[in-house]
C-alpha cells in the first residue's frame, strides 16, 4: 500500500485528505464485518482502527472478529454503564442489559453498605457500582479463574475482595448475615438452548458463565436456597433472569422465604427479580 503518512488507508487513497482516507478506511472494514454477520460493523470498525497501532495488527484484529472473536476480546475492553472494563480472552462479556442489574443495585445501596456479587465474571457490576458508591464495603465471586483475575484487575482501585470457588464457599464467614445487598447475574440459559446462543459466544465464553441448566435456573435455586442466611433482615437478593423465566424465578425466590419484586426495563430487554429478606424474626 501507497498511503502517505497514513499505511492504513485503502489502496489508490493516498491522493485523499486525512479525514477521507479515515472515512474509506472504516468503510472498508466496516464491509468485511457486515458480510461477516456483525450488527454494528461501523461502530466496530471505527473501534478496530482506533485500538490497532499498525497496518499488520488492524488486519489481524478483523480477521480475528470476522472470524467471530468477540469484538471485547480483541478491544481488551467492554463498555458498561460509561466505564471500560477489563475483559480478557476467554472471559464472559458483560451485556448491555445487565447495565439494568447495576442500575438497581445502585439504587439500593447505602453509604457503608456490605455488597456481594456473586457469579461476578469480570466484575463488571462490582466495579460499577463501587464507583457509584465508593462508601461501601464491597465481595465478588466467581467459579471462573480466569474470570476472578479479571475482576481483581478491574477492582483493584476500590479495595474490594474478590475471591475464587462456587458461590458463597469463598466468602469469608464474618458476612453471614449482614449482607445488605446480594447479586447476581448467574447463567440463565437452558443447556438445551445454549446451540442457538451467537457462536461468538457459545465457542469464546466459558460454559460455566452461560449453562443454567434443564431449564436455567439451576443456579438461581443454589442462591436463592442460600441467600436468606447471608442477609441481614431488609436485605435484598437482586438476579438478572429472562423476560420469560420471570415468573418461575419469582417463585424459586417466595419458596425461600423472600418477599419479591419482579422489575422490568424495555429499554434494555432486561429482567431482574429482587427479593427481600423479612425484617421480622
Amino acid at each position: 500500500m501507497n498511503c502517505g503518512n497514513d499505511a492504513r488507508c485503502p489502496d489508490g487513497a493516498a491522493s485523499m485528505s486525512a479525514p477521507s482516507r479515515r472515512r474509506q478506511l472504516v468503510a472498508d472494514v466496516a464491509d468485511r464485518l457486515s458480510v461477516a454477520g456483525c450488527v454494528f460493523a461501523g461502530d466496530e470498525a471505527r473501534l478496530l482502527i482506533g485500538a490497532a497501532s499498525s497496518p499488520a495488527e488492524l488486519e489481524r484484529m478483523v480477521g480475528s472478529r470476522v472470524a467471530g472473536i468477540p469484538l471485547e476480546h480483541l478491544l481488551g475492553w467492554a463498555e458498561f454503564c460509561g466505564l471500560h472494563i477489563r475483559v480478557d480472552p476467554g472471559v464472559f462479556v458483560p451485556r448491555r442489559r445487565t447495565q439494568f442489574l447495576a442500575h438497581q443495585a445502585i439504587a439500593l445501596a447505602r453509604r457503608g453498605a456490605t455488597v456481594v456479587e456473586l457469579c461476578c465474571g469480570s466484575g463488571a457490576v462490582a466495579t460499577v457500582i463501587g464507583a457509584a458508591r465508593p462508601g461501601i464495603r464491597l465481595y465478588a465471586a466467581d467459579i471462573d479463574p480466569a474470570a476472578v483475575r479479571c475482576a481483581r484487575v478491574n477492582l483493584a482501585g476500590s479495595a474490594a475482595g474478590v475471591f475464587e470457588g462456587d458461590l458463597f464457599d469463598p466468602l469469608p464467614a464474618s458476612l453471614r448475615g449482614r449482607v445488605d445487598l446480594l447479586l447476581a447475574n448467574a447463567p440463565y440459559v437452558p443447556t438445551d438452548a445454549i446451540g442457538t446462543m451467537p457462536l461468538e459466544a457459545r465457542t469464546h465464553e466459558p460454559a460455566v458463565a452461560l449453562d443454567g441448566g434443564i431449564d436455567g435456573l439451576e443456579v438461581q435455586r443454589r442462591i436463592a436456597g442460600d441467600a436468606a442466611s447471608w442477609l441481614r433482615p431488609g436485605g435484598h437478593l437482586l438476579m438478572e433472569t429472562g423476560g420469560r423465566q420471570a415468573p418461575r424465578s419469582r417463585e424459586i425466590l417466595l419458596g425461600h422465604g423472600l418477599s419479591v419484586r419482579v422489575l422490568h426495563s424495555k429499554k434494555l430487554d432486561a429482567t431482574v427479580v429482587v427479593g427481600t429478606r423479612s425484617t421480622i424474626g
